[in-house]
């Protein structure tokens, strides 16, 4: 719950390192799975950077599956499969380790031949994304009436009795 290291040889990107440690405060259950990521204004204070480096750092932890967004409402930790928690060691995701160079064109791929399952196949994946973030925007959207209905509880038991 640092800044940014002063030091000179930490050669990663800012938002990298924003990246690597509210990943780290996640897989050590510092912020639960459903729970609502500290707000972007928050993370800059806590970070000390700019507004952008920050939605950088949520869209590298949004790819890796850790956390997702809602318009308006903001960033959630993500549900996850296999026990109670996530798994404390972590390594990056392949896309990461691979350099740009290395993936083809839009070019190469478009005079590669079109296969129908490829196609059907990128559709349905497309469809699951779709439902998953329907699902997790409900999920979000009900975490939040249960909120709600334990304030609205609290502050009823509050008012004194006539």
């Amino acid at each position: 719950m640092s800044p940014a290291p002063e030091n000179k040889q930490d050669r990663r990107p800012p938002y990298q390192h924003a990246a690597d440690e509210l990943r780290r405060d996640i897989l050590q259950g510092r912020i639960k799975r459903g729970e609502q990521m500290p707000a972007i204004r928050e993370l800059q204070e806590r970070f000390g950077v700019a507004n952008m480096t920050i939605r950088s750092a949520l869209n590298v932890l949004r790819e890796e599956g850790l956390v997702y967004t809602i318009h308006g409402r903001g960033s959630f930790v993500a549900d996850h499969d296999g026990g109670d928690e996530f798994s404390a060691v972590y390594t990056p995701p392949a896309w990461y380790l691979v350099k740009d160079d290395k993936k083809p064109s839009q070019a190469e791929q478009a005079e590669g031949r079109p296969d129908d399952a490829e196609a059907a196949g990128a559709t349905l994946a497309e469809m699951l994304t779709a439902l998953r973030d329907e699902i997790r925007a409900l999920s979000a959207d009900h975490q939040e009436l249960r909120r709600e209905v334990e304030e609205l509880k609290a502050a009823q038991q509050a008012k004194p009795q006539p």
